[in-house]
């Protein structure tokens, strides 16, 4: 017996269009998925509500403080007394202290002047006449003799502390002295970088002989000096 077909009953016929078209409506909705967004839900209720209006309570008032009237000025006295004034007052009598002709005038030249004598410090590099070592008496230039004689006398009276060897000490003391008016040597000060040092220092100072004292303008001066006494080991 032969199968009954029909030819407008073909299935297959148009099966590739179905397929695009599912295909199409497939990418539609997974195109829609992916773009899909959510958002969060907003209150719509206003939060001032919520606040309770404080702003109807009533304000208290200050009262104004009422300032009591100034007193009024006193009265014046209506009867004024006039009181005579019997207490004599003394007149003050001005002596006048220009001088007469009578009077005698003492001059200016009749007045005795007694000249005082400054105590001047005249440096040695500018006074005139410079003091005079012991020995220096017949020398042209007493200056550079007074240098040479004291460092003379300096090589001839040092002697290196023990104590500062012993420590290693060394260096330069820078001694100021005063030759006074008299010769004699005064106001010794050392400053240097050890005691010991210093002090040795002031002990070759104190061994100076006393000398000629300086003149400035003919008279004797007081004359400060300077020079440095060095101390190195060997």
């Amino acid at each position: 017996m032969e199968a009954k077909k029909s030819p407008k009953a073909d299935v297959g016929r148009n099966s590739s269009l179905y397929f695009v078209i599912g295909l199409a409506v497939v990418m539609l909705v997974i195109w829609q998925a992916l773009e899909w967004k959510t958002y969060d839900k907003e209150n719509e209720y206003d939060i001032s509500l919520n606040v309770d209006d404080q702003l109807d309570e009533e304000v208290p008032m200050t009262e104004q403080i009422k300032t009591p009237p100034p007193p009024p000025p006193p009265a014046a006295p209506e009867i004024i007394e006039v009181v005579e004034d019997e207490e004599e007052v003394e007149e003050t009598v001005i002596e006048s202290t220009e001088t007469s002709q009578e009077e005698e005038v003492i001059s200016v030249d009749d007045v005795e002047t007694e000249e005082v004598e400054d105590d001047i410090d005249v440096p040695f590099a500018v006074i005139e006449d410079v003091p005079i070592f012991p020995g220096c008496e017949n020398e042209k230039d007493k200056r550079a003799c007074f240098n040479s004689m004291m460092q003379k006398h300096i090589g001839k009276n040092f002697r290196y502390p023990e104590i500062a060897q012993e420590m290693g000490v060394q260096g330069r003391v820078n001694v100021m002295f005063v030759i006074q008016k008299d010769g004699s040597i005064g106001n010794v000060r050392m400053r240097g970088p050890d005691k010991n040092l210093e002090e040795e220092a002031a002990r070759i100072i104190s061994k100076l002989p006393k000398m000629t004292p300086g003149k400035q303008r003919g008279r004797a001066v007081r004359v400060p000096f300077s020079i440095p006494i060095t101390f190195k080991l060997q």
